[in-house]
Parts: structure tokens; C-alpha cells; sequence
């Protein structure tokens, strides 16, 4: 059996995800990747059968040599060789660093610190959207490139859309929102290897076979890929000008509920294990609100409190009161109740008994939220100090830093027995968005064994003696650009960065930057083209727009992306000038 079968089985495997993930038949991801993945894996033992078998495969020599490699790629991390175990088969340090690191900014995301730094700077700009979203995503941006993006943007989202409906922004503005918290993550977040898991992947793929230090350094990506990062932040502000230029909330008339948002989150998880913005809560509660739902959502979206719009649609005073209970604490709800009441008949003072209780109890929670801060802050000296050890020593693996932050974030939540479950659930459900890289990355490492990426290097090599540097850049840069789109990002740079062996090391960091940008901006394309986009798409699907299509996700997010594009592309070729003036 020839071993090109093995590479058609390999790329249907993956324009399958697309296919038949994407539109029409939503079929699981996992059963694709993961049974694709058994058929792979036979068809690659035919062909090393096909090569072996004669010589008496099951004779007790060879018996011993199946235990060899057993215990050299499966029974061990990096093998004896250092490339070898279960980190080149599937790369394990990677997959183990964004687990761990995935459960440490959960539960660092359960002391609402995003929301506090968000409630602060819309006060430092007394009101006014547009420089307060451009504050939050470079914030966003910034913690991207150290922390997870798909981690990052869970937490964005919310807090964006939270702000976005208290200045009472249309719809179209809110969505256009949430897309860009894709790119926000995503492109803006590619100036560490830590922050994209393309990123960590080709660090993982491209290094030294004499030395086992890789070719991708922390040096490297400041030097390439931040100003990359910069540039696409630039791009991104630019656009957001359009869209929330002039929306202003006032902070005077800030409900007392919306101006205590980080607070009042950590009450939620503490009483509830759930923190939902008013929508969704609305949507849960459909028993409860009845007929009435529609337009309590519809209130929401034009910025009420919720107590302020079941008051509105005249629920009778003990369902409001149950459901503010739910909402935020029972021991609350009355309280809340009669403070709607007397806003919405126009009596409310700005401070009645129901405001002066709420604030009362927020103030007193503010201090035990701040304290689980403190420690959630702390524990990024450990996770720092051996990314560190890690950059000096690449034989101290990766994940051990994403587990020791978590191992200390852990103890801000450990005495809070509902927002620790919370933590550990939300981590579980976002880590889920990488399970079907697995069979996957084995898939790739087979090709690689079967000689499949050699092709490959010496088509990039070709390239770039006969088209020159700049323009073999380009071209991968756009061939990045456009399979990340409909293709898992994740998956491409696996096996494009493989071309790259045997470059000189300046040309291959030129590539190497030409493709890390086109995965991240070919990821936010589609709704399918990285993680953060699934995430997105669905918070929009679900809170936003339940009409929404891909087609539309698509038509809205060119417009940045291609602006970008140009952007970046004149950068591949700016550095491609400047490599050819210094050789």
C-alpha cells in the first residue's frame, strides 16, 4: 500500500471538519477526528506491514522491538532522543500547557478581575464606549499573548456586551462586537508562543535535531511577531471607531446593580455556581416569564435592569421577587423589588432603602472578592518563573508553569465551594474545544514518519530560491490565511511548519512569522477557523442573534481581515527587504 494513501486519508480527515461540521449536517468534530483517526492509524501499520512483514514481523527479536517503541513514543514523554514520546506524537507538553492553563485563568476569571478593570476604566472615561472598548481589548490583547486566547474570550464577550447594552448600542454594533473580540484574541494575541496554540505547535515542530533547543525563542516572537500584534491592534481600533464612535452611558443614572457588575458576579458564583448576564438568565427562567420573555429580552437589549423590566411588563411582585432571588441573593430581592418599583414610577430618590441595602452587601463582598484577587495575581509569579526556566531550559516542560499558576490561583476559590465548581465545569468545557486535535497531531506525526513533509521542504526551498524570499513569504502567508479559514488553524500549522526545516535561520523566522499571521487571521474568517470563533459564533447565535449565519459572519468580518491583511502583508515584505539589505 502506497503511503501517499495515508496523506489523502490525513486532508479528507480535514476538509471533512468543514464539511461536514460546519453548515448542513453538524456532525461532531470527535467522531470524525477520532474514528478518521483508527483508519489512519491501520492504514499506516498496512503500509509499515507491507515493508516488514517478509522478514518475520512476530519473530521474538521483533516482539522486543514493538516494546522498544512502545516505551520510546507511548510509555514515555520525549522519549530517549528527545524527540521521540508522547510530546512528538501528539504534542503533550503543548495540550498539558493549555489545560493547565485553561483551568489557572478560569479560576483567576471567578475573582471577576476583567470586569473590575473594565467598570474602572469606563468611569476613567466618564462614560464614554468607544475608549473604554479600545482600553478593554488592548488589555485583552496584552493578556492574550501570555494567557489562552479561547480562555481570554469567554470572559471578553461578557463584559463587552455588558457595557455595549448599558450605552444601548443597536444590535449590529454588539455583534460586530463579539466578532471582534475573535481577532482581539486571536491576531492580537500571537505576540508569545503562549497565547496561540498555533504558535506553541510550531515552536514544538521546528527545532535543532543537535541540540533540541528550538528555533522559535521568546526573542523571536518579540522581534517578528509583536510588531504583527501592534499593527493588527491598530487595524481592529480603527474599525471600532464606526461602529461606537459617540456612544456614551451615563454613570450618574447607572443602575446600582450594572455600576457593582465585578462584585455582583462573584455573588452569583458564590451563591448560585452561575454568573449569566440578564439575557441568558431571562431565557432560563422562560417558565417563569412566560409570555412575557420577548419583551423583557427586547428590554434588555436596550439596556433595563432586569428588576427595572420585569416591573415594566407587570409580573406580579412575588415572581419578580423569586427571580431577582435567583438573580443575585434572596436575602436581597425584596429590597431590589421595592427599589424597580419606586424607579419605575419615577420616587426613587438615587438612594432608597433598596440601593442602600444592595450597596451595603456589595461593599461588604467587595473586600473578600479583592482578597481572592490578591492570590489570583500571586500565583503568576510561578507560572512567570518557569515559563522562564522553561525559555532557558527546554527540558523542564512547558505545562509545568500553566499547572503551578493554577495550583496557587486555586487557593482564592478553594474555601468557595460553588465558584470552585464553576472554575473547574467552564474549564472542562473550553479545554473540550481541543480534544479533537489529538488523532489529529498522530495523523501528522505518521506522515511525517512516512517521508510525506520532505515534498513539502523541498517545494519551500524551490520557492524561495527561484521567487526570492519576500514573495515565498507572501505566498504563505495567504496559503496560511486562507486553509486556516477552513481548516482548524490548530492542524495547518502543524503541518506547514514542517516545510521549514533546513531554512537559514533568518529566512526562517521571515516564514515562520508569514505563517503564524496567516493562521491567526485566517482563523477569525470563518466561524470554524479557531477555537475563539466557535465560541463566538455560538455566544451570538445563543444572546445576540438566533438568525445569524455563518455567510453573515463572514460578509462582516472581511472587511477588518482585509484591512489587516494589507497591513500585514506590506510587514512580510518590509522584513523580507530588510533580511536581503543585512545579507
Amino acid at each position: 500500500m502506497p503511503a501517499w494513501v495515508v496523506a489523502v486519508e490525513v486532508f479528507a480527515t480535514i476538509i471533512g471538519l468543514f464539511l461536514l461540521g460546519s453548515f448542513k449536517y453538524q456532525l461532531h468534530k470527535n467522531a470524525l477526528t477520532y474514528g478518521m483517526g483508527l483508519v489512519i492509524f491501520a492504514t499506516f501499520l498496512g503500509a509499515w506491514w507491507g515493508q516488514h512483514g517478509q522478514s518475520g514481523m512476530f519473530a521474538a527479536a521483533e516482539v522486543r522491538q514493538w516494546g522498544q517503541v512502545l516505551r520510546a513514543w507511548v510509555f514515555s514523554f520525549h522519549g530517549p532522543t528527545g524527540h521521540e514520546g508522547l510530546d512528538g506524537l501528539v504534542h503533550m507538553d503543548t495540550m498539558l500547557f493549555i489545560l493547565g492553563l485553561t483551568f489557572f485563568v478560569a479560576v483567576v476569571a471567578q475573582t471577576r478581575l476583567l470586569e473590575e478593570i473594565s467598570f474602572f476604566l469606563l468611569r476613567k472615561n466618564k462614560g464614554f464606549v468607544l475608549p473604554t472598548v479600545l482600553a478593554i481589548t488592548a488589555v485583552v490583547a496584552f493578556a492574550s499573548g501570555i494567557f489562552d486566547g479561547v480562555s481570554m474570550i469567554g470572559l471578553t464577550i461578557r463584559t463587552l456586551v455588558i457595557i455595549l447594552m448599558l450605552a444601548q448600542a443597536p444590535t449590529r454594533s454588539i455583534r460586530y462586537a463579539v466578532m471582534v473580540c475573535t481577532a482581539v484574541t486571536t491576531v492580537c494575541g500571537m505576540w508569545l508562543a503562549y497565547g496561540e496554540p498555533p504558535n506553541l505547535i510550531m515552536k514544538a515542530n521546528l527545532v535543532s535535531p543537535l541540540t533540541g533547543e528550538t528555533y522559535l525563542t521568546n526573542t523571536f516572537f518579540l522581534r517578528y511577531c509583536l510588531p504583527a500584534a501592534v499593527l493588527s491592534y491598530l487595524c481592529i481600533a480603527w474599525t471600532l471607531r464606526k461602529w461606537l464612535r459617540g456612544e456614551r452611558i451615563d454613570l450618574a443614572r447607572m443602575d446600582v446593580v450594572d455600576a457593582n457588575a465585578a462584585t455582583v458576579r462573584f455573588l452569583q458564583a458564590s451563591r448560585h455556581g452561575e454568573v449569566l448576564t440578564p439575557i441568558e438568565f431571562a431565557e432560563n427562567h422562560e417558565s417563569d416569564l412566560g409570555p412575557a420573555l420577548p419583551r423583557v429580552v427586547e428590554r434588555l437589549h436596550q439596556g433595563e435592569a432586569l428588576g427595572l423590566a420585569l416591573v415594566h411588563e407587570n409580573l406580579p411582585a412575588p415572581v419578580r421577587q423569586r427571580l431577582l432571588g435567583r438573580f443575585i441573593d434572596e436575602s436581597l430581592a425584596d429590597k431590589l423589588d421595592r427599589h424597580y418599583e419606586l424607579e419605575a414610577a419615577g420616587q426613587s430618590p438615587g438612594q432608597d432603602e433598596g440601593e442602600t441595602s444592595v450597596q451595603a452587601a456589595m461593599d461588604g463582598l467587595r473586600r473578600r472578592r479583592v482578597a481572592a484577587q490578591r492570590i489570583g495575581l500571586a500565583a503568576m509569579l510561578p507560572f512567570v518563573a518557569l515559563l522562564i526556566v522553561h525559555g532557558f531550559n527546554h527540558h523542564v516542560p512547558l505545562f509545568f508553569s500553566s499547572f503551578a499558576g493554577f495550583a496557587v490561583a486555586f487557593l482564592a476559590i478553594v474555601a468557595l465551594p460553588k465558584v470552585r465548581r464553576l472554575a473547574l465545569h467552564e474549564a472542562r468545557h473550553e479545554y473540550a474545544e481541543y480534544y479533537f486535535l489529538f488523532p489529529l497531531f498522530l495523523s501528522i506525526t505518521l506522515l511525517t514518519k512516512v517521508g510525506f513533509f520532505n515534498e513539502l521542504q523541498t517545494l519551500v526551498h524551490e520557492g524561495a530560491r527561484n521567487l526570492g524570499n519576500g514573495h515565498m513569504a507572501f505566498f504563505q502567508f495567504t496559503g496560511a490565511t486562507f486553509l486556516s479559514a477552513t481548516l482548524d488553524n490548530n492542524v495547518v500549522a502543524d503541518f506547514a511548519s514542517r516545510a521549514l526545516h533546513g531554512l537559514p535561520l533568518a529566512v526562517m523566522h521571515l516564514f515562520a512569522l508569514a505563517q503564524i499571521a496567516g493562521y491567526a487571521l485566517g482563523g477569525c474568517w470563518t466561524h470554524i477557523g479557531c477555537a475563539q470563533s466557535v465560541v463566538a459564533y455560538a455566544f451570538i447565535r445563543r444572546d445576540v442573534d438566533a438568525h445569524y449565519t455563518p455567510v453573515q459572519w463572514i460578509k462582516e468580518m472581511t472587511p477588518v481581515l482585509v484591512t489587516t491583511f494589507v497591513v500585514l502583508t506590506a510587514l512580510v515584505y518590509a522584513e523580507s527587504a530588510l533580511l536581503a539589505w543585512m545579507h
